[in-house]
């Protein structure tokens, strides 16, 4: 069960290591921005390797009950399946289910987990193999990787160094779950976070925040996700790179402050300036999507960017 480039690289790798797969089930294409992005096709992969295939936005109906009844799964492999299983659908696999998820549980469990984990200045994030339960992402964890976030680490980058762990952890949890060498390690559920799913309205910057939080947004939301973005003259901006200076700035959060070669110095939230409330924004594009120096856009000290279009 899955969807999207995560739902392939954990299905072509169950291919690969020639297990039996007797069904997919997939969910139908999506209008959500989010879901038009890494959305290679789980139900492409699964025909040309000659796999039966549901689509659906829920699976706990009496046809798919029947249906894995009839099959007798030992397992149930979830990777970007993004609605909640029944007790019932679980309780059908003799092994139980198998949930893939791009985060470190107990923490960021939910949606955008990358996104909300650049955006929270974490230093680490990784990949855990755990045991579907009724509620989302808290089952036992069976195997988990990490990886580092370095400084200037988009969530672009991150998404490409933790989306080969997705086979990999799919091969390792399958494989010790079958074997019965796998020593189940319970969540720690009073540590959990959970985030929504982010919207285009996530992405827009809210310039009483710090700095570094603007300067995390802009970085979470690299391309191809919806970029970071503000109004300039009643005109749509996404900003596409920024800085953090070195020398200080302050004042009023919203202000360009200073425009300068490399770009232009607005300042942001932290009570008028107690710390350095300079960012440079460097890049941005406008709404006829030409990519421009934000000096070029942003050419007057003294006026304000932010509010609504």
């Amino acid at each position: 069960m899955g969807f999207g480039t995560w739902g392939t690289v954990a299905l072509k790798a169950l291919i690969n290591a020639d297990y039996k797969i007797p069904l997919v089930i997939t969910h139908p294409q999506s209008n959500h921005p989010y879901e038009q992005i890494w959305n290679d096709s789980v139900a492409k992969l699964a025909q040309e390797n000659r796999i039966p295939i549901i689509e659906r936005k829920y699976a706990n109906d009496t046809d798919i009950e029947k249906l894995l009844e009839e099959i007798e799964p030992t397992i149930i492999l979830s990777s970007n399946w993004r609605t909640w299983l029944s007790p019932k659908i679980l309780s059908i696999p003799k092994l139980g289910g198998i949930n893939i998820h791009d985060a470190p549980l107990p923490r960021y469990a939910g949606f955008a987990p990358i996104n909300w984990a650049i955006i929270n200045g974490e230093n680490r994030t990784g990949v855990t193999a755990h045991m579907m339960a009724e509620d989302f992402d808290t089952g036992d964890i069976i195997c988990q990787k990490f990886v580092a976030i370095d400084t200037n680490e988009t969530a672009t980058d991150i998404f490409y160094k933790t989306l080969p762990l997705f086979g990999e952890l799919a091969l390792e949890s399958v494989s010790k779950l079958i074997s019965g060498n796998v020593k189940l390690i319970k969540q720690d559920l009073s540590q959990k976070t959970f985030f929504h799913k982010r919207s285009i309205a996530d992405s827009k910057i809210n310039w009483n925040l710090s700095r570094e939080t603007i300067h995390n947004l802009v970085k979470a939301q690299s391309d191809p996700y919806p970029n970071a973005f503000t109004y300039y003259n009643s005109a749509l901006v996404k900003i596409k790179s920024t800085e953090l200076t070195d020398e200080f700035y302050g004042g009023t959060p919203g202000r360009v402050f200073s425009v300068l070669e490399e770009g232009v110095v607005v300042t942001c939230g932290n009570v008028y300036g107690k710390s350095n409330q300079g960012l440079l924004i460097k890049k941005l594009e406008l709404q006829d999507g030409k990519l421009i120096n934000a000096n070029q856009f942003i050419n007057k000290a003294g006026t304000y960017i932010g509010g609504e279009g």
